[in-house]
């Protein structure tokens, strides 16, 4: 009797978990197909084949699902994306701090451009202020506070590099938003990676003059 109880309780954690990951996956494929407006607990339930009451049972309601999305790797990218395994990290750390920091933006900025879906909503978070743009504000800090530990742990030099950090995410945020629709910003490519190369080498270029004017 309990070995059937322990197989029944498994196969619904199962069951669980499947209907949970149908659901987060389903609002992801609503936005990306009908927008922000047409984002309801009826649709996202439709688009996973599910009853809806799943979604006030498991999350309590649509916005405990799209913080659930916000959380979602497919949505913002990991710090395992961004800085890599052990192996990665230490290879980085071994890097001078213009390269190491130029190569964190380098793959935040593929990171960024392989999600069509986060950057809809990172303009949409510029006019509209809702559960999952909230959500993703806050995945948005605990990432960044994360990064920059470990970008403090690579010997940089004197300088605001919070502030410094800001400027370059910030920039890469507008111009990888704006090259859903426009190709170029002042006659410069930005729907292609050769223009991408350009950015992110500037960004090591400027760092490296940062270094270079601290040992002066």
């Amino acid at each position: 009797m309990t070995y059937k109880i322990i197989l029944k309780n498994s196969k619904a954690t199962k069951n669980r978990e499947q209907t949970e990951a149908k659901l987060v996956t389903a609002i992801g494929e609503v936005l990306a197909e009908r927008g922000f407006g047409k984002l309801g607990v009826n649709a996202v339930a439709k688009q996973a084949g599910v009853d809806k009451v799943l979604i006030y049972r498991y999350f309590d309601g649509l916005d405990g699902l799209m913080e659930r999305y916000a959380y979602s790797s497919e949505f913002w990218p990991p710090a395992s994306e961004l800085l890599g395994d052990q192996v990665q990290r230490e290879h980085l750390a071994e890097m001078s701090f213009a390269d190491g920091f130029a190569e964190v933006f380098r793959r935040y900025a593929n990171a960024l451009r392989s999600r069509p879906l986060t950057l809809e909503i990172l303009s949409w978070e510029t006019i509209e202020r809702n559960a999952l743009t909230i959500a993703m504000e806050e995945v948005r800090e605990s990432m960044g506070l994360e990064l920059m530990a470990f970008l403090s742990q690579l010997d940089p030099p004197e300088a605001d590099w919070q502030a410094i950090a800001n400027l370059f995410s910030g920039g890469i945020h507008y111009l990888a938003i704006r090259a859903r629709k426009v190709s170029t910003y002042t006659g410069m490519s930005i729907a292609e990676d050769e223009g991408w190369e350009r950015l992110i080498a500037s960004i090591g270029f400027l760092v490296a003059n940062i270094e270079a004017n601290q040992e002066i």
